[in-house]
């Protein structure tokens, strides 16, 4: 048996004996961070379905009382580290965020990600949003 082989065999018997059939983990038990950029028609489409979905505003609170899309929650995206894990609990719920033209809500996209919630839909920015908006305090 050449030396390859010989590692190779080595490598799946290693592997192999780290498993038991009691440890099967079912596709709907693994949640993998993702990210998603998506265009602003459908995160309107996700927003008139059925699903349930948390529509985050990343902005500053002078631009969330100027206007908005009704429903959105703030967390300006300096913030997102320190408030997210008590303000978004459930890392599994699906998150439209955005920002006025893109830069801020990719950033906190990523960051979201990296802390490891699993459906962060990036729709970019408001000035891109042609559906009704609210305006005033929150």
């Amino acid at each position: 048996m050449g030396r390859f082989a010989l590692v190779l065999l080595l490598a799946v018997f290693a592997l192999a004996s780290g498993c038991s059939s009691n440890e099967i983990i079912s596709d709907q038990q693994i949640s993998v961070a993702a990210y998603r950029k998506i265009t602003a028609e459908q995160a309107k489409e996700i927003i008139d379905g059925d699903e349930p979905f948390i529509v985050l505003d990343v902005r500053t609170d002078a631009e969330f009382r100027e206007y908005r899309i009704d429903g959105a929650v703030l967390i300006p995206h300096f913030e997102i580290k320190e408030r997210a894990p008590n303000e978004l609990p459930d890392k599994d719920t699906l998150i439209l965020i955005y920002c006025l033209r893109g830069a801020r809500s990719y950033e906190a996209a990523k960051e979201l990600v990296n802390m490891g919630y699993t459906k962060v839909y990036d729709f970019g920015g408001i000035a891109d949003w042609v559906y009704e908006t609210v305006s005033g305090g929150a």
